[in-house]
This record gives structure tokens, sequence and C-alpha cells, in this order.
């Protein structure tokens, strides 16, 4: 939907994580719904391609979340643009492993990029939004982050933790008229998750369609959900002006299961 009767005309989101994959899907959600989308990720030919595909109303900007410096030159560059959504989707997988194979530089590798990265982003845009008296912030979670997973113990517990961010900081900054939400997807299908399946697959000697079918029979509805449905929830949630400090499963009924 696009024209002056769409939900997000006039608005400007802000999509980290925005190349490729579940940003892309949700930057696509969000100009159906008419708005502006400014896109950020660390690798500058993967954006200006993404943007370049989208059209006019998307630019992007080269950023390392996990980097304070690169955050605060973001929102610098930024500051003539009234970005009053923020989509925190830049994130990593992680590991597979068991917790005691995991280096302590892969731990915090996940954590700087999935929580770390949360953290400042907030903190740059937030001020902002609070000085205006309005805007959505929603940050992308996962159901692995609240039910068990073995060998995926930093993904899971940087979840955890994104969650847990959410439902604090929607207290903090609800009475200035800022809505703070996560959305937990489960298993999208795509690149990532034929990555984890390949890499059980070789952990457990069993063959990539049996690490794909022992994963996806968790689901209610016996499938993963898709990009498309990702961004979509995305632009639901931002139609739902009473939605402040949730936590939205699309998980096809992997939590429910």
């Amino acid at each position: 939907m696009t024209g002056s009767t769409a939900p997000l005309t006039g608005r400007t989101a802000l999509v980290s994580g925005g190349g490729s994959g579940l940003g892309s899907a949700i930057t696509r959600s969000l100009l159906s719904d008419g708005a502006r989308v400014v896109i950020t990720g660390r690798h500058g030919r993967k954006l200006k391609e993404t943007a370049s595909a989208f059209g006019p109303d998307v630019t992007y900007r080269v950023c390392d979340v996990s980097e304070p410096s690169d955050v605060e030159a973001l929102a610098e560059s930024l500051a003539g643009e009234e970005i009053s959504v923020l989509v925190n989707n830049a994130g990593i997988a992680g590991p597979v492993a068991p917790l005691t194979d995991i280096s302590a530089d892969d731990w915090d590798e996940v954590f700087d990029v999935n929580v770390r990265g949360v953290f400042l982003m907030c903190r740059a845009f937030l001020p902002a939004m609070a000085e205006r008296g309005t805007g959505d912030i929603i940050n992308i979670a996962s159901v692995s982050g609240k039910r068990p997973l073995l060998r995926r113990t930093p993904y899971c517990a940087s979840k955890m933790a994104v969650i847990g961010l959410t439902a604090t900081l929607a207290g903090e900054v609800g009475p200035s008229g800022v809505t703070v939400n996560s959305l937990s997807p489960g298993p999208v299908s795509g690149p990532r998750m034929q990555r984890n399946f390949r890499l059980e697959a070789e952990r457990t000697g069993c063959s990539y369609a049996e690490a794909e079918a022992a994963f996806v029979s968790r689901s209610a509805l016996g499938r993963m959900v898709t990009e498309e449905e990702v961004g979509a929830a995305v632009s639901a949630m931002l139609r739902m002006p009473g939605l402040c400090g949730a936590d939205i499963d699309l998980s096809a009924g992997m939590v429910a299961r």
C-alpha cells in the first residue's frame, strides 16, 4: 500500500542489518506502507545494491552497530532526518557447538552485535524520539531466547537479553510517548537456517534433510516462517499504537509446542 493513505507515509525508518535477508524483507514491507527507509550494515557494496534495487525511498549508511564510534557517526549523519521508527535487526548466529567448545571471543562477538548493538542504537536515537514525544522501536529477538536450542548458547542467551532489554526500556521511555517492543521469529527459511542445518548434520552425522526435519517437527504448523512474514509482522506491530513492552512470537507454533 502506498500513497497518502499508507500508514507510515511521512515517516522515516532506520533498519539495521538491512542489506539482505530479514532486513531486506522488513524494508520492503515498510516501503509498502509508505515509509522512507535508511538501511545500515557493515558491507557498503551490498547496502548500495539493496538500496538501488528498492529505489529512491531507500538510502544507506555503513555502520557496525557494535562499535560506539560507528553508531555515533551514523546518528550525526542522520541529524537532519526525523527517524521515528528504529528496527534493530542486525544480528549474527554465532557458533553451533557445545558451550565447553565455545571460545570467549566467539561468545563476545555474538553479544557485541546482538545485544550491545541494540543498546548503542537505542541510546543514539531515543533522545530525539523522546523529545518529540513519539517514536517506535522494534527489536528483533528470537524464540530461541525463550526455549532451549542445544549447542547455541551464545545466540540463545543474547536473544533472551534483547527481550529483557526491550521490556525494561519500554517502561523507561513509554511515558515519553515512545513504544518499545520485540519480535521473536522462529526458524526463518533462508541461508542462515541452511547453514545451521548443515553444521548440525556435520556434527551429528545425520543428513541435512534429517537435521532440517527434526527442527521443523517442533513447529505446530510443521514449517518455518518466511522472511516476508517477518517483514509483515513488523508492519503490523507498527499499526498497533497500544503495543508497548510486548514480545510477539512469530514461530509457526514453535513456542506453543
